[in-house]
Parts: structure tokens; sequence; C-alpha cells
């Protein structure tokens, strides 16, 4: 079926290939250009003489600035247009990290990941606010699906390039040459993502945007959807955090070119996201995303085995579960809200980073006093509250996205 005859892009045309592609390069890019610190933080420890902790906030405040630019970038696009936004932002936010290799001081390290962050707010809610307007209902949560398999792509490149080419150059050549693969990205992007065809301006009154915010707020499901980003993200980028410290202390002592080739599990991300839409549609969203938490829970507790082999299999276990649920997740969002979906995903991205920033940091406490026995039951007590939100929403009417009466 051709876009001419159908409202929607429809699976199998050849605009579903380029926006598929499109957003795949997208997600690549975004998610490189976020992580690509993580596999560096025992590195960025020794050469400025600071802490796990304090190491970890060159991703933490990337991920704050990200969360609070989502409240701006999402009704922006909404008033402006999604794709101009995404392209912009993308562009910006290669060319900081590029920038960012040759700043010499650990404050300046931070400003520009905070910059880094705040430019690819533009990207995150954004692309999958596009993929709910233009995609066919149908096909949305398989869309949605190969967007996040880009997004772990992205994250797995950002960190196995940062890892083995640490290892073998420098911690800056490496920056600068994931900002240069991003800009190639970027440019990728804007020249094959299809203009948007069912983009309707809304207004940019701060008493719009307040309705829309509290009709968000006042549907039974949506703030659930984002508390599950919260705990969720959390989850995931402290495990990922604090394995490198644990790997490379006694009695494992592995290469930071070995940490950085940890990131090829996110290949199973690539997998089970799309697997993901495609269950969700056969058997409905709830008892999908309930699976996949599970999944997530179950490797975090084979990763308190001291067996190096036993990590990796918990590993491999739990990040096809964090893509899944995400995946689910993102796609529920667009399907309850009926207004201002921008600003819906951006309010469910905001809390999904805003996790990542205060769980990825608390997560340093938990390592230095108490190992990875306390990292985990740390975790663990997160993922718990995510499935028993998790139940709640499963037994939640899908058609409804109704606010409740007051």
């Amino acid at each position: 079926m051709s876009r001419s005859r159908s409202p929607f892009i429809v699976r199998g045309t050849t605009d579903f290939m380029k926006v598929t592609a499109a957003m795949f390069s997208a997600g690549l890019a975004t998610f490189a250009l976020l992580y690509c610190v993580q596999p560096i933080l025992p590195i960025l420890s020794q050469d400025f003489g600071i802490s796990p902790a304090s190491s970890s906030l060159s991703l933490s405040v990337s991920t704050a600035m990200l969360a609070v630019g989502l409240l701006f970038t999402g009704p922006i696009s909404d008033a402006v247009g999604r794709k101009p936004v995404m392209v912009v932002a993308l562009m910006l936010a290669a060319t900081l990290t590029i920038a960012s290799s040759l700043t010499t001081s650990w404050h300046g390290i931070l400003i520009m990941r905070a910059l880094v962050g705040l430019a690819l707010s533009g990207v995150a809610a954004v692309a999958m606010t596009y993929l709910s307007e233009e995609i066919d209902p149908i096909f949305v949560a398989f869309a949605m699906g190969l967007y996040i398999s880009g997004n772990s792509i992205g994250g797995m490149s950002g960190r196995l390039i940062s890892g083995v080419m640490t290892d073998l150059f420098s911690w800056r050549i490496t920056l600068g040459s994931i900002g240069c693969i991003a800009l190639i990205a970027a440019i990728v992007f804007w020249r094959i993502l299809p203009p948007s065809g069912h983009f309707r301006a809304s207004s940019l009154r701060p008493r719009t945007l307040l309705i829309n915010f509290r009709l968000h707020w006042h549907d039974r499901g949506l703030p659930l959807l984002f508390a599950e980003g919260f705990l969720l993200m959390g989850s995931f980028v402290t495990l990922f955090n604090y394995i490198g410290y644990r790997l490379m202390e006694p009695p494992y002592y592995i290469s930071q070119a070995f940490i950085g080739l940890l990131s090829l599990v996110y290949l199973t991300g690539t997998l089970s996201s799309p697997k993901a839409g495609s269950l969700s549609v056969k058997y409905g969203r709830g008892p999908v995303f309930i699976c996949s938490v599970a999944l997530m829970l179950l490797g975090l507790c084979i990763s308190l085995f001291s067996s190096i082999w036993l990590i990796f299999i918990g590993m491999l276990i739990f990040t096809p579960g964090f893509f899944a649920a995400h995946s689910i997740a993102s796609s529920w969002i667009g399907h309850r809200a009926k207004r201002a979906k921008g600003q819906a995903s951006a309010l469910y991205l905001f809390f999904y980073y805003v996790g990542s920033s205060i769980a990825g940091t608390l997560g340093g406490f938990f390592w230095h006093n108490y190992g990875w026995t306390g990292l985990v039951i740390f975790l663990a007590g997160m993922l718990l509250c995510a499935l028993f939100i998790g139940r709640y929403l499963a037994r939640l009417p899908e058609a409804s996205a109704k606010p409740k009466s007051r």
C-alpha cells in the first residue's frame, strides 16, 4: 500500500523504510553521544583524581539536562514542527561532543556534557511523537521497536568504541571520533526523513500548556507510565555505570577494552524491542511489559554470582528485558495521550532521564559502601516497584485515556 492511498505511513512502503532508517540513525547518534562516557568512568576517575560517584556525573549531568530540556523541546515541537527540532538538536549535540574532547578541566567537561544533554532533548521525545503521528496505528509498536533498537545499537556503539579506543589511544580522541560519527548520522537523518504529514501546530501559550499538562496527569495510566520510565532507566543505567568498577577490581582485573566489549549485550535489545512490539499486539501491552521487567529482575539476580560468565549471562538477560519494557512503555504513551502527544512523550522521558541521573549517582553510594550486593538490592527494589505498577497498568482498559472527572 502506498502512502498516497493511506492517511498514514504503512509497513512495506518506501516512506516506511525511509522513516525507520532515519530514526535508526537518530537513535544511534543520540545514544552514542549520551553514553560514550560510561565505559571510561574509571579512566576519568584516575585522570582527574575524583571518586566513582563524581565521575558518574559526566553521564548524570547529561541525562539530567536532557530531562530538563524535554519540558521545553516537547512543547516547542508541538508548535514549530518535529523534523526541524530534531535536525538542529542532533547536529548541535555532535558539535558539542567534538568540542568536549578539547576541554581540559573537569568542570569544563561537565558543562559541555550538560549542553550535550540539553541539545539531545530535542530528539528523544520528538522522535517518539513523530512516529505516533505519522505511522499507521497498527504498525506504531513495531516502528517504535525499530527506533528503540537503533537506541540500543547507539548505546552499544558509543560504549564499544569508547572502551576500545580509549584503551588504544585516549579518551579525548575517542570523544572527538564519536562526535564526528554522530555528525554524519545527523546529516543522513536530515536528508532522508520524510516531512511530517499529520503535524498540526499547537499554541505555546502557557495556559494551553498548563491545560494539556493537567490533562496528562488526570489520566489513570500516564502518571504510572512516567513512574515506570524513572524506574526502568534508573535501574539500567546504574547497572552499567558500576559494572566496570566491579570487573576492573580483584579478582577480575578486566581491561578497559573488554569493559567496552561488554556493551555487545546491547545487540539483544535490537531484537527484543521490535519483538516486544509484535508480541504486545498479540497478547496486550500489559502482560508483555510485566514479563520484560521480570527478565530484568532475573538477570540482575544472576549478576550476584562471582563467575564472570554468569555475570555476562545476567547482563544478557537484563538488557533485552529493559529494551522490551521501554519499547512497550514508549508506544503506550502515544496510545493513551489524546492531545499534545509531544508533551506527553516529553514528560515520560523527563522522568526516564531523571531516573537515570538520580539512580545513577545514588548507585555510587551503594557501590562504595555495600559493594555489588548492596547495589543489586537497591536495583531489585526499583524493579519490584516497576512490576507492581505494571500489574496495575495491565488491568486498566486499553482504550481509556480520558481524564478523570473532578
